[in-house]
């Protein structure tokens, strides 16, 4: 049986991993790329999934990918923008999954005691849009040829996001775990009957 206390943390923990999330969507360090020149300058340019930002341009950052990017390549283009979807999708399940947290820790006894099985089906789909956005990210990364110059590398964005899918995991095997491992809980406390004492 699950007890308040697992799903308070679960939820704690969860907020934390959604965080993760939001911040890998809003932050450009999905890809980045470094390299020091002879004269001791470094260019930097960095990758999200909605724009792009690099130390010689002005301005600094642009949206990403816009016409000019797509103009050779559609196909690089159409997995970029599936991958950006996807993560976006997945705050929507994430957050479909807090509100479904509320609800069976606000349920009482019997939700509570039922309520991780809806919860660790909102967890694992969570990880497997997630899972799914980060796979079609390393496969440009993997296949693309802008990325074939040395100097170029996923960025802590991409490990954000694989974290927060790898907890969500992690939370749901959790949950079942608890479910089937502990006790019921009890709603009330025994009292010592008066006759006997």
């Amino acid at each position: 049986m699950t007890r308040p206390i697992v799903y308070n943390i679960a939820l704690g923990v969860f907020v934390c991993t959604t965080v993760l999330t939001i911040v890998s969507i809003l932050t450009p360090h999905w890809v980045s790329y470094s390299v020091t020149a002879d004269t001791g300058s470094t260019f930097t340019k960095y990758i999200g999934l909605h724009k792009s930002c690099s130390s010689v341009d002005d301005p600094i950052c642009r949206p990403f990918p816009n016409d000019d990017d797509c103009r050779d390549d559609q196909f690089f283009c159409s997995m970029w923008r599936s991958s950006g979807f996807l993560i976006s999708f997945a705050t929507i399940v994430e957050l479909a999954t807090l509100i479904t947290f509320l609800v069976v820790m606000a349920g009482g006894k019997y939700k509570r005691e039922s309520g991780w099985k809806l919860i660790g089906c909102f967890l694992l789909a969570d990880a497997a849009v997630e899972f799914a956005s980060i796979g079609i990210m390393a496969y440009i990364f993997d296949t693309d040829s802008q990325f074939s110059i040395p100097g170029w590398s996923l960025d802590w964005s991409w490990v954000l996001c694989t974290v927060s899918a790898s907890v969500s995991i992690l939370l749901a095997a959790g949950l079942a775990t608890s479910a089937w491992l502990l006790p019921p809980e009890d709603d009330y406390e025994y009292l010592e009957d008066p006759i006997d004492s």
